[in-house]
């Protein structure tokens, strides 16, 4: 199954072939601390956080005060939880399952 975005170009093909060519978490944590900014990082870490609060049925009171993440960020990420390409809860399910 192919799937197609508006994201959709030879560079972010080529960025996501590279990600898939690493081997272990401390690769990971080698490229990305080189490709982003710290900063970047902890973005999309707590992004993810949210997302699983949100599954978990949390408040976005509850979340803002967990993660420090703004409600309008937990709004969009909510959005993309319901309506989204389904990234999120590919992920989360995976993780859900690795972890149970």
């Amino acid at each position: 199954m192919t799937y197609d975005s508006k994201l959709k170009s030879e560079f972010i093909d080529e960025l996501f072939d590279a990600f898939m060519l690493l081997e272990s978490k401390e690769e990971y944590y080698r490229f990305f601390e080189d490709i982003c900014t710290i900063k970047e990082i902890q973005s999309l870490a707590q992004r993810l956080k949210v997302a699983k609060l949100l599954r978990e049925k949390k408040t976005y009171n509850e979340i803002e005060e967990i993660t420090g993440t703004s409600t309008a960020t937990i709004s969009r990420i909510n959005r993309c939880l319901s309506y989204g390409a389904d990234g999120y809860n590919l992920v989360l399910d995976r993780l859900e399952k690795k972890e149970g």
